[in-house]
């Protein structure tokens, strides 16, 4: 799970609620009227903008913001050594049943294609194509809150309008304008918080963790490839390290599960 999404949203809250109190009322910033324009017009041009099935499965996406799955390449890279020194131990046609575990659909779907015999060339376009897809999806569901994220603001400003008409026509009652005006303002502050301390920062999680699957997954196709072209697994390690950044490497060079093996 990671919480920092849920350490951002309190500590968020939290130094706003502080900030208002520290030199006003937290009621003056309460108002019924100016929730239903904001979220309920968000919700309404988001319900317009995207078709149903797409709305539905904004829950699941705003959920993988709290919890995602930890993609760890160290973990990548030692799955691919062990399978490679299969491959060279006892051929291509034994991965088969080695493969038949693993959690890492990609994966799973790469080393079958390998064992079938695929051409190298359509393999790499089957799994590049994969990808391809597989980041379309992230990029719909962070859509959504992006969309959001835009509406939010505007339908503020659409109750700070409509505050601001009803309070000049009470023009002739000046002691009513001040409140009038706080009343009108609250609108855009509650766009500015959804889209700024909610949608945005949610998108922007999304977008991080997509680019850590796609490079994951990248390092995984390259690795299925070097297996397929029978190549030895310490020259494989080398080529799939070059995909991690410089201070997440735990040490190359170690020996590996049965690699050191694989050069008698």
């Amino acid at each position: 799970m990671d919480i920092t999404t849920m350490i951002g949203l309190i500590a968020g809250t939290i130094f706003i609620y502080v900030g208002i109190v520290m030199e006003g009322d937290i009621a003056n910033f309460y108002d019924v009227a100016s929730i239903m324009i904001t979220l309920g017009g968000t919700i309404a041009a988001t319900l317009i903008h995207y078709p149903l099935p797409q709305i539905i499965r904004v829950f699941s996406v705003v959920k993988k913001t709290f919890s995602n799955k930890n993609w760890d390449p160290e973990q990548g890279i030692q799955t691919i050594l062990n399978l490679a020194v299969i491959a060279r131990r006892e051929g291509l046609l034994q991965l088969e049943e080695a493969v038949v575990d693993l959690d890492d659909s990609f994966l799973q779907k790469g080393i079958l294609l390998v064992v079938d015999g695929t051409n190298p060339e359509l393999l790499k376009n089957m799994m590049e194509t994969e990808l391809t897809f597989i980041e379309e999806r992230h990029k719909q569901g962070r859509g959504i809150l992006e969309s959001m994220a835009s509406y939010a603001p505007a339908f503020g400003l659409i109750g700070t309008l409509i505050g601001l008409i009803n309070m000049l026509k009470r023009l002739d009652d000046p002691s009513s304008l001040g409140p009038a005006m706080a009343v009108a303002l609250v609108t855009t502050f509650y766009g500015a918080i959804l889209a700024n301390l909610i949608l945005l920062p949610m998108a922007g999680k999304l977008k991080c963790y997509s680019s850590q699957e796609i490079l994951y997954k990248e390092m995984i196709l390259e690795g299925i490839l070097s297996i397929q072209a029978g190549e030895n697994p310490r020259i494989i390690e080398e080529k799939l390290r070059a995909f991690i950044p410089p201070q997440k490497k735990r040490g190359s060079g170690q020996p590996v599960r049965g690699v050191e093996e694989s050069h008698a």
